[in-house]
């Protein structure tokens, strides 16, 4: 290049200036005089290696120079405290935003399952009419297991609870019935002992058991001499024969984790042989070697028919739904993590944003800087790689404090997941995580400081040196606006994903479950040991008994049982009938469908369900009594239209042969109640429902509420304070000394944790949207303020020739309004594509909500013309005096 003599001797002074003081920077710090004056050329470029540093500017960089340029990067960046420590803070909160949320994805979503060849594995559900995931009828299932082609093994499982007497106080144990080839199908060997042998699972074999690692550290020290040992469950002695490892459970739900496992065979319900009985069996299976899912699920379909027509009464219309396990595990946790994960993504990209944005107002300082280095000889991949050394530094320093944030933030999280969040137990800071950690770091680096890097990397040295200190900043300004344009876009897609979320829970609270949440306390109930083998009228004393003794409690208002579980607990059991003066249909497939509850007489009264019509049971519906049902409203609607259903008659098929032709009085109807959750479909939330009192039930069906795991009892009181929970476990003992009251919960905790998914999403993406707003306003004052400092003399000249304060403050609010209004405009248009992922997070709200969409658009507009104002009043005090003394 060649210059003017004017301009190269002004270039030869800028050179020499710089060296100069360089080299007193070295001096100061020890060095002498000439290694001061060596090490300041090589910073600079040496004149005479201009041919080797262009040789070298895109080729191998040596160590020694990546030395040289991170010593130089460090120095620059420790002269600059300020702005090192706002980049720093910035890409800190970004990184460790993502590496919290990555921890979570890792965890839950990319670890392999803990399965030898996981991807074999597939849960097996039969598929009924009014259930897609129903349980599996045993016979069923022993047919599929022995006619399959496709499966190399297939088992069952249905969780239970245990009562466990003999080894300190009773203890209510959380159980599964398996099959014998359960744990050998999932590749799960046993810490001590064997699991169960082919055929050790059949009805009528000897009671065995295998059982956890806690169990097995808290009631037999650890001690291997348990292997053979005795343990008693619900009255009867098993055989310990092997011990689990610890926290095993094959969903890995962290709140269902069984301590004790035991053949199905073992379970004494009668239903248990019966074909087309839902008892809540489901299966798992593992797939023969290059077997699809396609395939195994046709070879299921031509069983299923086989079936159906050998057993037309009760297969009609049933069939095998297979999953892949992965996908039944994570269920809708992997479409929300995901849209997490791209939601903290937009954070970082905006922490990017912003760093650049001070990198590019920076420059106009170093612009004389970079010009002497080029005149010097620096090429401009020299120059852009000493610039990428200072932001991937700067990267590295914020990816090591995001790290601290992300074990904090980790923390944090795992306190607001949802209970029911699969393997939760797998989510930590680990080695994956630290790498996820670094190649951030870098990429961040990489990706806010080569915009940057290309700008400055190529002065025009004419202009720069002609220009004096100011430099030119008109490119750099624009550069700033567009990355204060593209943080205003992403900010708002975050913002309003976040006010979809908030509305859509708002929604949900306001949804009415159809019953009174409040003052509410249940609980599970075991039933002593001695009813295992009682007539069924002692059974319904004793139940009797039950209600009678723990209504006379102080405190309490009133107390229901109830068998089928507590409402929003995903009830599956079901009900078939028939009209009365109908014919009975041939198979129960064909016959009419319900939701049934069974209850005792003041369950309306403890839960407060509104009472439509007619009347609720009373002590009087007893065994022995006319047969009476109470419906809902759905219920009436849908089989009655608008008829009175009160006085109509059903028939129903659960009851033994010779009651199926005893028609079932309807003698009220009561309000719907949302049994499968507030924010079911609307297919699932009118499901009909029916209540049947308790002690009507046929004799084999009260004969096996003992074996059953007991009753859930529903109590109404002023409080549900530990005081009372305390006398209730005491008045469980008076009645019989073997009882264990398990598992309390208020209905408002039982409400929360149903909504606690979507509670989680709306706190991250709250907390994402909060930084994404915090950085985006950050940011665009800071181009204003960089702005409105470049235009300080223009501003002097202004108010000299007359400009008022106003006229001044509308110039520099009009600038920042200008990039605003822009981000919002396109921010607008990628929500409304973006928010319709998350369709099926929302509810009861649009995922193009107008009014979402316009309250974020105004509120981000304000917040930027408020983070714009403060350098706008700094303008408005600018002396012209002293302005035009600026250069």
């Amino acid at each position: 290049m060649k210059l003017p003599n004017q301009r190269r001797d002004d270039l030869n002074d800028e050179i020499a200036s710089h060296l100069e003081m360089a080299s007193r920077d070295r001096i100061d710090r020890g060095e002498s005089a000439k290694e001061a004056e060596q090490a300041a050329r090589r910073e600079f470029g040496n004149v005479g290696l201009v041919q080797y540093v262009t040789r070298q500017q895109w080729g191998w960089i040596r160590l020694e120079e990546f030395l040289q340029d991170l010593r130089y990067a460090g120095r620059t960046l420790r002269k600059n405290r300020g702005f090192t420590f706002i980049a720093i803070l910035t890409l800190a909160l970004g990184i460790g935003a993502n590496t919290s949320l990555f921890s979570i994805v890792n965890g839950v979503l990319l670890n392999p399952l803990p399965y030898p060849n996981p991807e074999q594995l597939v849960t097996v559900h039969e598929s009924k009419p009014n259930f897609e995931n129903g349980s599996i009828s045993y016979p069923n299932f022993r047919d599929w297991q022995k006619d399959n082609h496709t499966f190399s093994a297939m088992a069952i499982t249905r969780s239970y609870t245990f009562n466990m007497t003999g080894r300190g106080d009773a203890q209510q144990l959380r159980a599964r019935f398996i099959s014998s080839d359960f744990f050998s199908l999932l590749g799960i060997q046993p810490l001590l002992g064997r699991t169960f042998a082919a055929g050790e699972d059949e009805v009528g074999r000897a009671p065995l058991a295998i059982i956890g690692a806690g169990l097995w550290k808290r009631k037999f020290g650890g001690s291997p001499e348990a292997i053979g040992q005795s343990i008693t469950l619900d009255g009867r002695d098993y055989t310990i024969v092997g011990i689990t490892p610890a926290a095993f459970d094959l969903f890995q739900l962290s709140g269902s984790l069984a301590e004790i496992y035991v053949p199905i065979g073992q379970w004494s319900n009668p239903i248990l042989l019966k074909r087309g009985a839902g008892i809540g069996i489901h299966g798992v299976g593992r797939l023969k070697t290059g077997v699809t899912l396609a395939q195994a699920s046709a070879d299921m379909a031509s069983i299923s028919e086989n079936l159906s027509a050998a057993y037309p009464d009760t297969n009609n219309g049933i069939s095998a739904k297979l999953t892949p396990l992965r996908q039944e595990m994570l269920g809708d946790v992997q479409p929300l993590l995901l849209v997490l994960l791209g939601a903290v993504g937009f954070v970082l990209l905006i922490a990017c944003v912003n760093v650049a944005n001070l990198l590019l107002a920076r420059s106009s300082g170093r612009a004389r800087e970079f010009a002497v280095r080029a005149a010097l000889g620096a090429g401009q991949g020299r120059l852009i790689r000493q610039l990428l050394t200072e932001s991937v530094l700067l990267a590295v320093s914020g990816g090591a404090i995001g790290l601290l944030l992300a074990q904090w933030g980790t923390t944090a999280a795992l306190s607001i997941l949802p209970s029911q969040l699969p393997r939760a137990a797998e989510i930590r800071v680990d080695s994956h995580v630290l790498l996820f950690t670094m190649s951030l770091s870098l990429l961040a680096g990489i990706l806010f400081g080569l915009a940057p890097a290309l700008k400055i990397s190529q002065p025009d040295l004419h202009e720069t040196l002609k220009e004096g200190t100011r430099g030119s900043s008109g490119k750099r300004s624009r550069a700033q606006a567009i990355f204060v344009v593209l943080e205003m876009s992403m900010a708002l897609v975050l913002l309003i994903g976040a006010g979809l979320m908030i509305r859509s829970l708002s929604a949900l609270w306001k949804v009415d479950p159809g019953f009174r949440v409040d003052g509410v306390l249940t609980f599970g109930l075991t039933l002593p040991n001695s009813l295992m083998k009682a007539s069924p009228e002692a059974i319904r004393a004793f139940v009797r008994e039950i209600d009678q003794k723990f209504a006379a409690t102080p405190g309490v208002q009133a107390v229901s049982q109830s068998w089928g579980g507590v409402p929003l607990s995903d009830n599956e059991d079901d009900q078939n009938f028939w009209l009365d003066g109908e014919a009975k249909p041939a198979s129960e497939p064909d016959m009419k469908w319900t939701l049934d509850y069974v209850v005792s007489p003041d369950y309306l009264r403890v839960m407060q369900i509104p009472l439509r019509s007619g009347r609720f049971f009373t002590t009087h519906d007893d065994h022995g009594a006319p047969l009476v049902t109470v419906v809902d409203e759905v219920f009436a609607k849908k089989y009655f239209g608008n008829e009175n259903a009160v006085g109509k008659r059903i028939h129903i098929n659960r009851f033994d042969k010779a009651q199926d032709d005893t028609p079932i009085e309807i003698i009220g109807v009561v309000a719907h109640v949302n049994q499968w959750g507030l924010d079911s479909d609307q297919s699932q939330a009118l499901r009909a429902e029916m209540y049947l009192p308790c002690l009507q039930m046929p004799d084999p069906y009260i004969a096996n509420v003992p074996a059953g795991g007991g009753t859930f009892l529903m109590v109404r009181s002023e409080g549900a304070s530990t005081g009372l929970l305390n006398a209730l476990r005491e008045t469980g003992r008076q009645i019989n000394s073997e009882q264990v009251l398990y598992a309390p919960q208020t209905m408002d905790q039982i409400v929360s944790d149903a909504l606690a998914s979507r509670r989680f999403s709306m706190i991250l993406l709250a907390v994402f949207a909060g930084l994404a707003l915090l950085l985006s306003s950050v940011g665009i004052y800071g181009v204003i303020s960089h702005l409105a400092e470049q235009r300080t003399r223009e501003i002097g000249i202004r108010v000299a020739l007359g400009a008022r304060q106003s006229d001044v403050l509308r110039m520099v609010l009009g600038h920042g309004l200008k990039m605003a209004l822009l981000g919002v405009a396109i921010g607008l248009i990628a929500a409304l594509g973006l928010t319709r992922l998350m369709s099926n997070m929302l509810f009861g709200v649009s995922a193009v909500d107008p009014l979402t969409f316009a309250s974020v658009a105004v509120l981000l507009t304000m917040v930027a013309l408020a983070a714009c104002y403060i350098p706008a009043r700094r303008a408005m005090q600018v002396d012209p005096v002293i302005a035009l003394r600026y250069e």
